[in-house]
Formats: C-alpha cells, structure tokens, sequence
C-alpha cells in the first residue's frame, strides 16, 4: 500500500489566511523568532542572526516536498501581515496522528488569532488527513497557551517533568491530546485552496 504524503494546504478563516511560507517571510519571521517575550517558553533561545529565517524557510520546502510535516505561515486578512505560523509535525500516517504547534507575534496575542489558527489546521487534519489523534506540549508556565489547547478541545493527559530547559531555567511541559471523536469542528468552513 503506498503512503499518503502531507501536503501543504492554504487554509483561509474569517480574519486569517495559513499559507506555505516564502522567501519574502524571511524579515517578519526573524522578527518573531527574535523577540524574546515571544520565545520566553520556547524550547530554544531567541534568534541572533538572520540566517536562521532563510534556513527555517528552506526547511518548511523540504518538509513539504518531502510530505512529512507542515507549517504555514499566518497572515492577517485585514491587513496582509505575517502574524506567526503553525505546523502538524511527526505526523504518522499508519497511527494517523501528529503532534500540533504554533508561533504568533506577541502583538497578535489576545486577539483569538492562535485558536482561529489552529481550529484551521485541526480542521483541514482531521478532514482531509483524517486523524485520529492530534497532541500539543506547552510550557506549564505558559497559561495562555494552555487556554488555547483547551479552547480547541484538548484535554491534559500528563506532565512531563524537566523535560526542557528554557533560558537556563529547567521547565516542565503539559502533555494535551484531542481525539478525533472529540473534536468539535468550527460552524464556519475551512475550505482548502
């Protein structure tokens, strides 16, 4: 049987467009990834050189040629702008699982921007993809984040202990899954283009 391989949709919500990066992403993207309040959960320290937006860039196109995983940029209907991204990553086909993640500009937050965002990928996974179980991580410290997993259905299933260390300090991570047959899926359409 041949395996399905992960492509990379364009996703369009009421205020968001989620769309396969491109090379003129690279600036807004060192931006985002730069900015310490955005990373100061995150499992790597902020950018310093902007080389890593055009790696970063380079990896989303062989990720996507390569069907394995995907992370789209988010772009602000309103007003065109590059808010952050989410992604599907360790997706297996043969479980249909993958784990979810996201990055919004800290401008962004506050707004429902990363719930709309991934209420779109959820969708589009357990649609097209036809998942079954989708999982997120989080910082334990990271309260707004957790509001959006829980927003979005997932249920806390675990704690794993020091598992990173973030800006020196040692942090715990919250383990979230959504099952498929809890999912509950947004009234307004996602279509695919």
């Amino acid at each position: 049987m041949a395996r399905m391989s992960l492509s990379t949709p364009t996703l369009h919500t009421a205020r968001l467009r989620l769309r396969p990066f491109n090379d003129s992403d690279a600036n807004a993207l060192f931006a985002l990834h730069s900015n310490a309040t955005v990373l100061r959960y995150w499992d790597a320290p902020p950018w310093s050189e902007h080389l890593r937006a055009e790696r970063f860039i380079a990896a989303c196109r062989q990720i996507a040629e390569a069907g394995t995983w995907t992370r789209l940029a988010v772009d602000r209907v309103s007003d065109g702008a590059f808010i952050g991204w989410c992604s599907l990553t360790r997706w297996n086909p043969d479980y249909r699982s993958a784990s979810m993640g996201y990055c919004l500009d800290d401008a962004a937050w506050g707004h429902g921007y990363a719930t709309e965002a991934a209420r779109a990928l959820l969708q589009w996974a357990f649609d097209t993809l036809k998942m079954n179980r989708v999982q997120a991580e989080t910082d334990t410290r990271n309260a707004a984040s957790a509001r959006v997993l829980e927003k979005l259905g997932f249920v806390r299933e675990g704690t794993l202990r020091e598992d990173c260390v973030v800006n020196g300090e040692v942090s715990d991570s919250w383990v979230y899954g959504l099952i498929r047959r809890e999912w509950q899926p947004s009234s307004e359409p996602v279509p695919a283009r």
